[in-house]
């Protein structure tokens, strides 16, 4: 179960899908250069656009300490949507921390490998539809001993919701829009310097319209891999 704050109170979901939407950019050139990104790591190009990749829900985690596999791991501010029991919409950040190595081998199968680390509040969907674009994602590293901005960007940069959810498949649609009881990384923005690793991860969802912003961070202990 997933416990999330919220202005008026407290949500908590027991999520029964979770789904990870790839290759998710309004810009198509914006696009091709993630896909150029992941190649110069052998990562074979996407079938079609946006890609829905399923994940297990047991992957999710609100946890600031987080075990995975290795040291070939990294992480990716993604803004989240959540569907309540209700069906109801709202807002969080996540990260699809994914291994890079078996990236290479499958993209689905090096998802699944990584926690899903996941914000602790939420927003309603409905307070930040008009101004959706402006919402900004942003990401921390640590690189030599210092603190550097992995990630920078607006969620102009992405497919908006009423896109994305439109073209959902059927096992995560419902009504119109997103099943009850799920949950969606909705794309990620370019790594600034290229795609590398780092133990601790920040990421942030800024709205500058409200005011407000969702912060989480978590650092990662990577486990040896038996030979």
């Amino acid at each position: 179960m997933l416990s999330f704050t919220h202005a008026d109170g407290t949500l908590t979901l027991t999520p029964e899908r979770l789904a990870i939407a790839g290759w998710a950019g309004r810009d198509q050139a914006g696009v091709q250069h993630h896909i150029d990104e992941l190649a110069e790591l052998g990562v074979k190009p996407p079938s079609t656009t946006p890609l829905f990749y399923r994940g297990g829900v047991e992957l999710l985690t609100q946890q600031e300490k987080v075990q995975m596999l290795g040291t070939h791991g990294s992480g990716e501010v993604e803004a989240c949507l959540i569907s309540d029991a209700e069906g109801t919409l709202w807002v969080t950040l996540a990260s699809d921390h994914t291994d890079r190595q078996l990236e290479a081998v499958g993209v689905a199968e090096s998802k699944q490998l990584c926690a899903k680390p996941i914000g602790r509040e939420v927003w309603r969907y409905e307070e930040v539809r008009d101004h959706w674009d402006r919402l900004e994602l942003s990401s921390e590293i640590e690189e030599d001993g210092r603190t550097v901005t992995y990630q920078q960007g607006t969620l102009a940069e992405l497919l908006d919701v009423p896109d994305l959810l439109e073209k959902l498949p059927p096992a995560l649609a419902a009504n119109g829009g997103l099943a009850p009881n799920s949950v969606l990384l909705c794309g990620t923005v370019p790594a600034i310097g290229g795609i590398r690793s780092s133990k601790p991860f920040t990421m942030h969802l800024t709205d500058p319209v409200l005011g407000r912003t969702l912060s989480h961070h978590y650092r990662v202990e990577a486990l040896e891999v038996a030979q």
